[in-house]
């Protein structure tokens, strides 16, 4: 069942078997999972089942390094998580990416690509993508054009493919007509009580907005709330161990990792259509849509010792003729004036987590009757961009193309979240995120760019002109931005001096708490996140099954 902790009406304690803090990808993925068994789920979400500003207040934060961070629009409080505003992309890691390399320090993961493979395929099957097959770091599905052909040693050409659901969607009605499954709406963890010696969850605190206090108890805790707030709640969970739980090392909040992006240079040709047709992503109904991606070939990494990035080519639009600008300003309009005020607040944040310029700069008409008189003198305009459109070439032409790149960020325990001295509405300690990027990110975005532009050239008949930010002399402030991708703050490894979480997920000295999410993640590489925290969030739940399952049939508390 799904409940609403603001409504009063259900009690204020709470016994379960599992608590799951959160519900966005993994955390759903695991509730899931136990549908129809003796297990007694509860699934806490913070936010409703849409966004709404005093719940979304409860993730704003401060930034601390030199590079600009957003903690308050980089993520989303509402059930299905951020990822009720995600862009689909799913695409497994590489092999490389999961293994350690001697020019990443802190690279690695525990536990190897074979061990994650099987929880990939299943993986699939969650996001519906079951007709495509998997390869090592990319689909192996055709795409809708031919991507452009490039020296094997140099780029690759990776496929990715788009999920067409919303988890919390998706899912929403099997969660809340499973009896075994509770979800708690506007339940906000405070607080993980621990046990005297820090070794065991005793129970759970939880609060609302407007006052509400309650605890959860459970066998087993999982911590599913985003690279971000996964830290930020075992730094808080402070009450019995000052440092915070699994924190005996000082490793929690460390590693903090995105997947910085900015613009590497820019593209001249005749022919733009010819670099940025084969990569744009055109969705066929009825189709589970596949698309290529341009990235940087293992070998190219291990020579370059470089950190693994890809890259994708944007159309840049000439001037804008009048009865196309009317046409993009007439349906701009036709959704503003539809949209409530959750609806803004989630376009808001979808703006936020592109963080990227619009595609569409126009100004808002003073009328729609206005702007429909100038679609009608425009009809001209229109025309012509539909035939160019059945000749696949775009609408308005241009001659240039910028190439926007996606990087791995390089494990550094120094770019952390750290508790601030703020507190919010629920008087908890508010985030700081101290983002820092180290001479092997930088060093990545020079060679690559390169290397990007010179290839991506030759195999299109272009010239290619670097950003100055990439020019060796300079010392300017890398010219990057995160993508809502935060990873590593509790990460994975055997070393409890090394990593928050052992190859299970359970956290160092804490028999009962896992975590879950890519905040686990040693490293990144540049896939979406989302496929490998659900393949991730699998495997916990056949870990937690094993655990539970046997108890609860067996009569064990």
């Amino acid at each position: 069942m799904i409940v609403d902790y603001l409504s009063g009406s259900h009690p204020g304690d709470v016994e379960a078997d599992l608590c799951v803090i959160g519900a966005g990808a993994a955390g759903i993925a695991i509730a899931h999972a136990f549908i129809g068994t003796a297990v007694r789920v509860c699934l806490l979400e913070g936010g409703g089942t849409a966004a709404e500003q005093h719940s979304q207040a409860l993730y704003e934060g401060g930034s601390l390094g030199e590079v600009p961070f957003d903690p308050g629009t980089s993520r989303v409080r509402v059930f299905g998580g951020s990822c009720n505003l995600w862009g689909g992309g799913c695409i497994p890691l590489s092999r490389q990416d999961m293994d350690a390399r001697d020019w990443v320090p802190h690279s690695g993961w525990p536990i190897t690509y074979a061990e994650l493979e099987p929880y990939y395929a299943r993986a699939r099957s969650y996001c519906r993508l079951e007709p495509l097959e998997l390869g090592d770091g990319t689909f192996a599905a055709p795409t809708p054009r031919p991507p452009l052909r490039f020296d094997d040693d140099m780029l690759v050409n990776q496929v990715f493919a788009h999920s067409p659901i919303l988890f919390g969607e998706a899912y929403r009605d099997e969660l809340e007509n499973a009896p075994n499954i509770t979800v708690m709406l506007h339940a906000n963890l405070l607080e993980l009580l621990a046990s005297p010696d820090g070794a065991h969850v005793r129970e759970a605190r939880i609060g609302s907005l407007d006052g509400r206090r309650g605890t959860v108890r459970a066998r087993h805790y999982v911590l599913a709330c985003g690279g971000i707030e996964n830290a930020r709640l075992l730094l808080l969970s402070d009450s019995v161990l000052p440092q915070g739980l699994g924190n005996q090392h000082d490793v929690v909040g460390r590693y903090f990792m995105d997947h910085p992006s900015g613009k590497l240079g820019t593209l001249t040709t005749d022919a733009p259509h010819r670099i940025t047709r084969p990569y744009e992503r055109r969705r066929i109904k009825g189709v589970v849509p596949s698309f290529p991606e341009i990235g940087l070939s293992r070998h190219a990494q291990r020579r370059h010792r470089m950190l693994n990035g890809r890259v994708h080519p944007f159309s840049v639009e000439g001037p804008l003729p009048k009865g196309i600008r009317a046409l993009r300003e007439l349906r701009l309009a036709l959704r503003r004036s539809a949209q409530d005020e959750n609806a803004r607040l989630e376009a808001r944040l979808s703006e936020a987590l592109r963080n990227a310029p619009a595609t569409e700069a126009v100004a808002m008409p003073d009328s729609l009757g206005l702007t429909a008189l100038r679609l009608g003198l425009g009809i001209g305009d229109i025309a012509r961009a539909f035939v160019h459109k059945l000749a696949d070439r775009p609408a308005v032409m241009s001659n240039h193309v910028d190439l926007i790149g996606y990087f791995e960020q390089a494990p550094n325990p120094d770019s952390r979240v750290v508790l601030g001295r703020e507190t919010d509405a629920l008087g908890q300690r508010k985030v700081s995120v101290d983002w820092r990027l180290t001479p092997l990110d930088r060093h990545t975005y020079r060679a690559a760019a390169k290397l990007f532009g010179s290839e991506i050239a030759r195999a299109s008949d272009a010239h290619f002109q670097l950003e100055p930010w990439l020019a060796e002399d300079s010392t300017a402030v890398p010219q990057v931005h995160g993508t809502a991708h935060h990873l590593g703050t509790t990460r994975m490894s055997d070393d409890p001096r090394q990593g928050v979480v052992d190859r299970d997920c359970k956290v160092h000295g804490v028999d009962n708490l896992h975590v879950a999410g890519s905040s686990v993640f040693p490293t990144g590489g540049w896939a979406f996140p989302t496929f490998t925290i659900v393949a991730l969030s699998l495997r916990l739940a056949d870990e937690l099954r094993g655990l539970l399952i046997t108890r609860a049939s067996s009569g064990v508390p």
